[in-house]
């Protein structure tokens, strides 16, 4: 079974940056798209930004030119770095992988991690 640990989350103030990693462990045959989402009280869970195993991205509109999304195909991880964080970007962030054999694909969360951004 496939889990998903994911780091890097905590409180910054406007402006600041965090750097949040997502690792996968288990039994790994192959991993597909890697993506991270978001999910602020009251809202629906949002699609922040999308990896696909050829590293091309697809990142929404509400953070680009901020967040940048990059994986390690070795390390069955994928990351986000955040820059220019907003009182806005305030969520809990799971990272989503697919993953398994090309006829047999899975979809997995991560528990996710609480990013704040307050002065």
């Amino acid at each position: 079974q496939v889990q998903l640990v994911e780091s890097g989350g905590g409180l910054v103030q406007p402006g600041g940056s965090l750097r949040l990693s997502c690792a996968a462990s288990g039994i790994i045959y192959n991993i597909y798209d890697m993506s991270w989402h978001r999910q602020a009280p009251g809202k629906q869970r949002e699609l922040v930004a999308l990896i696909t195993p050829g590293g091309s991205t697809n990142v929404a509109d509400s953070v680009k030119g901020r967040f940048t999304i990059s994986r390690d195909n070795a390390k069955n991880a994928v990351y986000l770095q955040m820059d220019s964080l907003k009182p806005e970007d305030t969520a809990v962030y799971y990272c989503n992988i697919d993953h398994g054999r090309p006829w047999a694909k899975r979809n997995v969360w991560g528990q996710g991690t609480q990013v704040t951004v307050s002065s």
